[in-house]
């Protein structure tokens, strides 16, 4: 009767385990899988190592989404591409990125071909489907990607496209330009001889970056060759150079399509729209010209309180003075008058 007992016991169990939700036994399972890898460990480590900015607060008053295309060949972004080769532990930003997507470090996300981006789980794309479609060349080792140093295309990595965000936090009166996502932009020449062919190759977030960005240099001064920063440093103090090529609108139209393809007309927007930003950044607490005018006032009225000042002191001395002489003169003619002569009788 005891052993009947035990083996329904048994069952219970195995049909409770049975019925267990699938998505939780999914979500276990998952969970113990991150727990023994090596790439999300790693990044823990480096997220706990290097902690990252913080991020835009969602209730801000004024905010404006700008794309800008950075030229790696202009002396302000140089330090992003050099070296084109690795050497040593010095990489340029393409081939650290390449390195950390290729190990499982960092996810990438799909270009689209409207130029927008999308951070969504369904538009993430596998880092063998990129090295396929722009034929980069690699082996599969125990299940793994490799690619050599010299099939990683740096050199023809010449452009990126980065998206920002100025924006005005209220909670503490200041105002931001943070780096929200790096896209790079391959050129591969023409057969031919013709104009180079831009291929953006995907779009990484730059909060999954950052971390690393961290351990990576960058030379700050071409004419002192000490002056160094690190790679988040370069992108957190906004040291790039870029143009702008696109504005978060609600027709989700790039410059050139909304100037119909102008480019004189696109080159005036992108200076009007540099001047809101300078503007705005500028007159954000106030007018300055106002504010000088007010203090070059302020500085007049001091000024003329002094004179003022000054004279009535002038003044008062001078009337003190003035008393004095009267209350002195006055007392010796009192001091005369009180002196008698005693006549003596004969």
């Amino acid at each position: 009767m005891k052993r009947l007992i035990f083996l329904m016991m048994i069952l219970l169990m195995a049909d409770a385990a049975v019925a267990q939700p699938k998505k939780r036994r999914n979500q276990q399972q998952t969970d113990q899988q991150q727990r023994k890898s090596p790439s999300s460990a790693m990044s823990m480590r480096a997220q706990i190592s290097f902690p990252t900015a913080l991020d835009i607060p969602e209730e801000v008053v004024w905010r404006r989404d700008i794309y800008r295309e950075l030229d790696l060949t202009d002396d302000a972004n140089a330090g992003l591409y050099y070296p084109v080769e690795p050497q040593g532990k010095q990489l340029n930003l393409f081939t650290y990125i390449f390195k950390l997507a290729q190990n499982g470090y960092i996810p990438v996300y799909e270009y689209p071909t409207d130029g927008s981006d999308n951070f969504s789980p369904e538009n993430r794309v596998q880092m063998q489907t990129i090295l396929d479609n722009y034929h980069i060349y690699y082996e599969e080792q125990n299940g793994k990607l490799k690619v050599d140093n010299s099939d990683i295309p740096s050199a023809e990595v010449r452009k990126f496209y980065l998206k920002e965000s100025a924006y005005y936090d209220q909670a503490n009166s200041s105002f931001h330009i943070k780096v929200l996502a790096l896209c790079p932009v391959m050129l591969r020449d023409d057969d031919f001889g013709g104009e180079a062919t831009q291929y953006p190759l995907f779009w990484v977030k730059y909060s999954d970056l950052e971390p690393f960005l961290n351990r990576q240099t960058v030379m700050a001064s071409s004419l002192n060759n000490a002056a160094t920063m690190s790679m988040d440093d370069f992108f957190t103090l906004n040291s790039y150079r870029g143009k702008i090529y696109k504005t978060n609108n609600a027709q989700g139209k790039t410059l050139l399509q909304l100037c119909d393809g102008d480019m004189d007309k696109m080159t005036a927007e992108q200076k009007r729209i540099e001047a809101e930003l300078a503007a705005f950044h500028k007159t954000i607490f106030g007018d300055q010209a106002k504010r000088d005018s007010l203090d070059s006032i302020a500085a007049l009225d001091v000024k003329q309180n002094k004179k003022i000042r000054s004279k009535s002191s002038t003044r008062s001395r001078s009337a003190k003075a003035s008393k004095s002489k009267r209350s002195s003169s006055t007392s010796s003619s009192n001091s005369s008058a009180r002196v008698t002569v005693r006549r003596q009788r004969h």
